[in-house]
């Protein structure tokens, strides 16, 4: 499914093209898709939001598949192995960002369906680096959410600087969300949900949420550490308003609608902190898919054909998947 120019999704700007097989370069392998996620950021990629993506362009940054071929001095990667294609497509690992561990801030950095051609398709090229073991707790299915919603929530959960046992707030109940929450679960920690949909509310309840409430509604409690996963900036205030002196709001969005202004005596005073979420390293999908297979997380999909790739986008913003999106590629 390629992206020839950026487009509202309504238009169905992705068409089905015959491209030709890519070739795996030094130290990339060749992976055969057989699943790709559909995420919120290819949505903003989709319509503009982020800027300057390469064109045309085969979106998708959750494939799962198989190793069919590695390229010249490949040692660490080998043919049948089933692997994750990532957000995180490459980094220049020789700025103060690449070698302090924190990768994801590296200005050269490189991501798939965005600069770099994706997994709405039957092949695509990686780095053998950056390229993910599936362990086998996980149905391919079940492994495409994890490498952005999974990653990403996992992330943000840091971030939001959350201890086992504590009150953690999640604003958005999508697919990045619907992971998070198993994971703070099996940290012991109470978890409420402030959604706009009433089956978002729903399904967080079913798993294990304390309390769900409308989108900005205040939660009863007042909470240590929060996570926006909706690109709502207006969702800032009220979400500072409901932590407790000295927590934590990670904004989980690659990209957020305008922050209307800050009180800072009613919204950020009492050593209240503000985080954003930028991309990942590979430390972070280790950690994920170690933590999440010990578990075990559960993702709950919703499957479309790749044919069917703009309708499933459609679905996505409008707010109608329960769950992730899965793109099914054969």
């Amino acid at each position: 499914m390629v992206l020839g120019n950026i487009g509202d999704v309504a238009d169905d700007p992705l068409v089905v093209q015959h491209v030709q097989v890519p070739e795996p370069g030094p130290g990339e392998v060749l992976v055969d898709v057989s699943v790709c996620g559909i995420c919120r950021t290819d949505l903003h990629v989709i319509e503009g939001e982020l800027e300057r993506p390469k064109l045309p362009l085969i979106p998708g940054h959750q494939a799962v598949g198989i190793i069919s071929r590695v390229g010249s001095g490949v040692t660490t990667r080998r043919a049948g192995e089933r692997v994750g294609i990532a957000w995180l497509q490459g980094t220049c690992g020789q700025c103060q960002f690449c070698k302090s561990g924190r990768e994801n801030l590296c200005l050269a950095a490189r991501f798939t369906g965005y600069q770099v051609d994706g997994g709405y398709a039957e092949c695509a090229v990686v780095p053998a680096p950056f390229a993910y073991p599936i362990p086998p707790a996980f149905s391919d299915e079940e492994a495409a959410p994890l490498l952005c919603a999974g990653i990403i929530g996992y992330r943000a959960l840091r971030l939001s600087r959350v201890q086992p046992g504590q009150r953690l707030g999640m604003y958005g109940f999508g697919a990045s969300a619907h992971i998070a929450i198993q994971i703070a679960r099996h940290w012991g920690c109470d978890v409420y949900v402030c959604s706009l949909k009433a089956e978002h509310r729903a399904l967080a309840l079913d798993m294990g949420a304390a309390w769900a409430g409308e989108a900005s509604e205040a939660p009863p409690v007042p909470l240590h550490g929060s996570i926006i996963f909706a690109p709502a900036g207006e969702l800032v205030v009220p979400a500072l308003r409901a932590l407790e002196r000295g927590g934590t709001l990670a904004l989980a969005g690659i990209h957020m609608s305008t922050i209307p202004p800050i009180d800072y005596d009613r919204e950020l005073f009492g050593e209240r902190t503000i985080s954003s979420v930028t991309a990942n390293t590979r430390q972070d999908g280790m950690d994920l898919f170690r933590e999440a297979a010990a578990i075990p997380i559960r993702p709950r999909t919703q499957r479309f054909p790749l044919a069917h790739a703009n309708r499933a986008l459609q679905c996505l913003k409008a707010g109608g998947i329960n769950g992730a999106g899965v793109l099914a590629i054969h």
